[in-house]
C-alpha cells in the first residue's frame, strides 16, 4: 500500500474530523473573546445585559437544519461503500458515514430538546381566578 492509497482511504475519515476541529476551535475562541469582554466590562463597573430567552424556536430551526444536512451527507456518502469494493462493510456502511450520521443525530437531539423543554402557553380553563374565591353560582 503506497501513500496515495493511504490518503485515498483516510481522507473521508480525516476530513470531517478536521472540519469538526475547526468549528470547535472557532467556537472556543469566540467564547474566550466573550469572557475577556465580560472581564473588561467588570473592570469598568459595568454589567453585560442579560440575553432575552426566546421561545425555543431557534433550537427547533437549528435542529431541523442540521438534521437535514446530516441526512444529505448520509445519502451522498452512502455509495462510497459500494464503490470501495470491499465486502467487509455491512450494507455499505463504513467510517465515512460518520460525517453524515453525527450531524443527523445532533440535529435530532436539538429537536428532541425543543420537544422536551417547550412550555405550553395555553391558558388553563380556570386561569385568572383565585383558588380561594367561592364558585360564581353561590
Amino acid at each position: 500500500m503506497d501513500l496515495t492509497d493511504i490518503i485515498r482511504v483516510s481522507a473521508p475519515c480525516v476530513g470531517p474530523l478536521l472540519l469538526f476541529l475547526m468549528i470547535f476551535s472557532f467556537t472556543a475562541f469566540t467564547r474566550y473573546l466573550r469572557y475577556k469582554e465580560t472581564l473588561a466590562l467588570a473592570e469598568k463597573g459595568l454589567v453585560r445585559p442579560e440575553r432575552t430567552r426566546g421561545n425555543g424556536k431557534d433550537t427547533l430551526r437549528w435542529g431541523i437544519a442540521i438534521a437535514a444536512i446530516g441526512m444529505a451527507l448520509c445519502v451522498g456518502l452512502y455509495p462510497i461503500g459500494f464503490e470501495a469494493g470491499r465486502s467487509t462493510w455491512p450494507l455499505g456502511f463504513g467510517p465515512w458515514m460518520l460525517a453524515g450520521l453525527i450531524p443527523t443525530f445532533f440535529g435530532l437531539a436539538l429537536v428532541l430538546i425543543y420537544v422536551l423543554t417547550r412550555e405550553d402557553k395555553k391558558p388553563e380553563k380556570g386561569a385568572g381566578k383565585n383558588a380561594d374565591d367561592p364558585p360564581s353560582g353561590a
